[in-house]
């Protein structure tokens, strides 16, 4: 029962090698022996996964089909509802605050049987590229326990590489699924915005998150992404679900590769290892065309402005009154400076007051206008691109996971870490970052640390761009 797909687990099922319960028993005991080591979960929700694998055991006895899902243990970050379960989001601030009601997606999953193990680790409010940002420890890495998962969604890519769930839930802000799948050498979906209900997800910058799937394979995330995406009531940037079963003609493909996206000081091995899965696409028949999106130096700079900006105005709501931490003091406004003061960590704090000023009277237009008309011209660019080509190629990172505190005094450098991803959330795209090898290994064999390819589709191709994963990891 070791690293288990959804469909290896489900045909398990069906074939009564093993129950639901005994599968979220194995995993649960898995947790608890070997998460000491990786920090990837803050909460475990033994009593909910075992009551829920009862259901299903139940279901399968009585001889009713179950959906695919059905049984099946996911991870889900912490910063997604799940009713009567804790939702920290990693801070302080949220350390003791219970969800009232589910996120759009776990009502989806909850309706398909899913067996919900517990809530996964991150950067504080999902604001970070290690998960070295939470408030309760780091997480790391299981390719290299010297080293982070990625962040901000490192708790769930950890525990998916690490097998100790079958697929988890992540967000993406600017690379928060795919830096982590990268890092930790499996496949990370961010959906085309409006693809996946946001209705549950604790805000951080709202025209740029998105939920998304972190599994073994690029079939399980089509799984997964199938089940939960689709237009919800409850979140008015929702769209209607345009599932399309793309299948395709590889000698029929057309591959862009941007070449402002093969930099200087990008790690020479990391570069060779994606130039060599390009290679592998263009030998079975796809036709490669070098493309250029000459705004992408761009992207970076107006993100750190706009993302901040939408963060300042979200994270107002954690003032010591509503909900969540509250430090009693002598008059209101001491309540709101100690509740923030205290309650939020550094990453956290830098980012409001950047997002503050950049909103602030006398610099909106010379900040955060100006980055949103800059923002329209990069999605000109992909508009451009994807007139000639099916799917653009890029690294998801420039370098493979870094060490444990490399980084974290270094905000800019951190920063980095998002040059290759963060486009994508400015224009609201589909990509999905899959595994080709690892450095220091030959792609053929296990061990070093893992590099990971992004494939960037047109809105709402998720389906089109995971098919073509099915490449790397089918």
């Amino acid at each position: 029962m070791n690293n288990l797909t959804i469909t290896q687990a489900h045909k398990g099922f069906l074939e009564k090698k093993f129950s639901a319960l005994e599968l979220t028993k194995l995993f649960l005991n898995k947790i608890k022996k070997q998460d000491r080591k990786i920090s990837a979960f803050i909460t475990v929700t033994d009593d909910l996964a075992l009551s829920q694998a009862k259901e299903v055991d139940k279901l399968i006895s009585e001889g009713k089909k179950i959906p695919i899902l059905a049984g099946v243990p996911v991870a889900v970050k912490d910063n997604i509802l799940v009713e009567g379960i804790k939702a920290t989001c990693s801070s302080k601030i949220l350390g003791k605050y219970a969800a009232p009601y589910n996120a759009t997606c776990i009502k989806k999953l909850k309706e398909l049987g899913a067996v919900i193990l517990g809530k996964t680790n991150l950067d504080e409010f999902a604001m970070g590229s290690s998960t070295e940002h939470s408030a309760f420890s780091p997480t790391k890495n299981p390719h290299d326990l010297t080293r982070v998962p990625g962040g901000s969604s490192g708790g769930s890519a950890a525990a998916v590489a690490a097998d100790l769930c079958c697929y988890a839930l992540g967000s993406d802000t600017g690379g928060s699924i795919r830096q982590p799948a990268s890092f930790c050498g499996v496949v990370g979906l961010k959906p085309t915005y409006g693809a996946v209900s946001r209705y549950g997800l604790i805000a951080f910058a709202s025209s740029l998150d998105q939920i998304g799937p972190i599994t073994k394979t690029a079939e399980d995330a089509q799984i997964v992404f199938n089940a939960i995406s689709g237009k919800d009531p409850k979140d008015s940037t929702s769209v209607e679900s345009k599932i399309s079963n793309f299948k395709f003609q590889i000698s029929n493909l057309k591959i862009g590769i941007p070449k402002e996206y093969f930099i200087k000081g990008m790690d020479p091995e990391v570069e060779k290892i994606v130039k060599q899965a390009i290679e592998k696409i263009e030998k079975m028949g796809a036709k490669i065309e070098e493309i250029s999106l000459p705004h992408t130096e761009y992207a970076l700079p107006i993100y750190y402005i706009i993302m901040p900006s939408e963060a300042s105005a979200n994270l107002a709501r954690y003032d010591g009154i509503k909900y969540g931490l509250s430090k009693s003091n002598k008059d209101l406004l001491s309540v709101y400076l100690k509740s923030r003061a205290d309650g939020f960590g550094d990453e956290v704090k830098r980012r409001i007051m950047l997002g503050t000023y950049a909103l602030s009277a006398g610099y909106y237009d010379a900040y955060y206008l100006k980055a949103q008309k800059v923002r329209t011209l990069i999605r000109h660019d992909f508009d451009k691109a994807f007139n000639k080509v099916d799917a653009i190629f890029t690294p998801t990172s420039p370098f493979t996971a870094f060490k444990l505190g490399e980084k974290i005094k270094d905000p800019l450098s951190m920063y980095l870490s998002d040059i290759f991803t963060a486009s994508v959330n400015l224009v609201g795209l589909p990509a999905v970052s899959v595994p080709i090898g690892f450095k220091g290994k030959p792609a053929s064999q296990q061990g070093g640390l893992p590099v990971g390819l992004q494939i960037i589709g047109k809105p709402f191709e998720e389906n089109k761009i995971l098919e073509i994963s099915k490449i790397y990891a089918p």
